[in-house]
Order: C-alpha cells, then structure tokens, then sequence
C-alpha cells in the first residue's frame, strides 16, 4: 500500500508541474505567466502550517500520555514544517526577483516567515542542547505548543493587517473567496492534495528513520 501511495503522490506532483507549465492561464493583472507560482509556493506554505500543526497536536498528545513516540512525531514534523517553510521562502523570492526585482524586500509575508524559521529554528537548538530524552520531550513539547500559537498570526494575521506588496487580491478577494479560473483551480487543488499526500508519506518515512536511529544507538 505505502508503494501504491508512492507512486501515487509522484504521478499527481508531476501531473501538476506538466500542466503548471505547459496549460495556458488567463490574465492576472500585475501577475501575468508569474502566476504559476502558485502552484508550488501555496502548497508548500500550506504544508509548512499543516505541519506544525500536527507537531503541535502531538506535543499535546505526548503531554498527557508521556509517550515517547508521540514526541518523536511531533520532531519529525517540526522537521518537516522547517524544510517547507525554507522551501515557501525560496519560491517566493524567486517569485519576488522577477515581479519586485529583488529576491527580499522584507515585506509583511516574508518578514512573517523569517520570524517563523527563527522561532522554530530555536525549537531545535533546545532539543540538541538537553541529553536527557523525558527532559528533552517535555520542554520541547512546550515549546512547540507555544510556538503554534505564533502560526496562525504571522501567517493569516500580520499580513493583512499591515499593508502589503503580496499580490493575494488578484486571486483571493477580500471575503476570502478564491476567484480562480477553473482550469487553474483543477490544477492548484490537485496540487494542495498531491503535497498533503506527500506530507503524510513524508511524516511516515522520517518517524521510522528516527525510530531506526534511536534503535542502532
């Protein structure tokens, strides 16, 4: 099943970038063929909070049962959330360089995320600075509980309470409604649920290396 679900996630994320590239898209004023970033740029936003989502959930869940696991899922999905959050800041100066003509101008969006990468950056320097493991978990679990909390403002809040270059009008009007062409609505979804899917698989992978890891030391 794990393989079927391999090969699955492969055939949607190459579906997604054939037809991002090679589908035509309507005029998007101020955006144009740029537009396509979206594809990749929003899922891998949306992974990143999905992902510290889930290691916030779990940090919870270790909290109460004091199970070690818990806290090993909750790691590996910081880890994950981390790499997606540098993955979101990457596409978006590219995306920056062509539209603004600089890679960062320190925009709310990008300074949001910036902070975001220090705070969960400080989130793993205290679980390499602590030995002992029930210690480690549970001061860590703290942490990432604390530090979810930070998500939803810099990423829904701040950026739309300071005034902002991100181009989110031209697709998402003010009553939070996507006004998507539907060729490229297809397209975006199918893209959200290829990087779900590849999140979870993702998820699954790390926990059993971390497992290994631990096993062989």
């Amino acid at each position: 099943m794990n393989n079927y679900l391999k090969y699955l996630i492969l055939v949607i994320i190459s579906c997604v970038l054939i037809a991002g590239i090679l589908v035509p898209i309507p005029y998007i004023p101020a955006l144009g063929d740029k537009a396509r970033i979206i594809y990749l740029h929003v899922p891998m936003s949306w992974i990143a909070v999905l992902a510290f989502l889930v290691s916030m959930i779990n940090s919870i869940r270790y909290l109460k049962t004091r199970d070690l696991n818990k806290d090993l899922i909750a790691y590996s999905s910081a880890e994950i959330g981390f790499l997606f959050s540098v993955l979101a800041t990457i596409t978006g100066s590219l995306w920056a360089k062509f539209n603004w003509g600089s890679f960062w101008n320190w925009d709310p969006r990008e300074t949001s995320i910036f902070i975001l990468l220090l705070i969960y950056g400080a989130y793993f320097s205290l679980r390499s600075a602590i030995e002992n493991p029930e210690q480690k978990a549970k001061l860590s679990s703290v942490y990432s509980i604390i530090a979810f909390v930070t998500v939803p403002f810099f990423i829904f809040i701040m950026p739309r309470i300071v005034e902002s270059l991100h181009p989110e009008d031209a697709i998402v009007n003010s009553r939070g409604k996507i006004t998507m062409n539907p060729v490229m609505l297809t397209i975006f979804l199918t893209s959200l649920a290829g990087f779900t899917l590849f999140y979870f698989w993702l998820l699954n992978l790390k926990v059993r290396v971390e497992k290994l890891y631990h096993r062989l030391h």
